[in-house]
């Protein structure tokens, strides 16, 4: 027999309706999520390649590359970046998407499609874009390796090369909104507001 007048014993006691309304809050989570665009990802890679002086270890190559790397994904947040991937002439891509933005719509919206990360201790850049459909995400990461390889010099000067090592490969299934995630936190949020019920009946 549990002994219901302590609160462990009460929240035994109700376990299975703890569970059930954490269920319920997962599911409805979910479906909120849902509401949502679906986004798919394209994931591209570039390595920044610094000339290597005389004299001068790997180490500090690569730690060169890495800084370079951190300041190319700030640029590439930027309205500037934005021109030069829409330059791109071989990616059929619809830019109303962007363009019937207001201005602060249309960079807010950019900052969100394009996700750049260093890969630190390598060198490699990776670019990410998110988007509704796959086939345009893919457009986009491409499209924005292109635009790095050819005119990514303007950030960096001249004693830095990109190279495109990986085009973008599409994710299988949306991944944004992230519904797993949202269905755990929400099945968490539903266990410990059910579990303070409980406990303080």
């Amino acid at each position: 027999m549990f002994n219901t007048h302590n609160p462990l014993g009460r929240l035994r006691r109700g376990f299975k309706l703890i569970f059930l309304v954490g269920i319920l809050v997962a599911i409805l989570s979910v479906g909120v999520t849902l509401l949502f665009p679906l986004q798919y990802r394209a994931d591209a890679q570039v390595l920044i390649i610094s000339q290597s002086r005389t004299g001068v270890d790997p180490y500090t190559v690569v730690r060169s590359a890495e800084r370079v790397g951190e300041n190319i994904a700030q640029v590439m947040k930027t309205n500037d970046f934005y021109a030069k991937v829409k330059d791109q002439k071989n990616y059929d891509i619809d830019w109303s998407y962007f363009e019937n933005k207001n201005e602060r719509e249309k960079r807010k919206l950019w900052q969100k499609t394009i996700v750049p990360s260093v890969v630190y201790g390598t060198g490699v850049l990776n670019v990410s874009s998110f988007h509704r459909e796959p086939a345009v995400a893919e457009k986009l990461a491409n499209a924005a390796t292109d635009a790095l390889v050819a005119r990514g010099w303007e950030y960096i000067g001249g004693d830095v090369t990109i190279k495109v090592v990986n085009n973008a490969v599409v994710t299988k299934w949306p991944v944004r909104p992230n519904l797993a995630l949202n269905a755990l936190l929400g099945f968490m949020v539903g266990v410990f507001l059910m579990g303070l019920v409980v406990v303080k009946k």
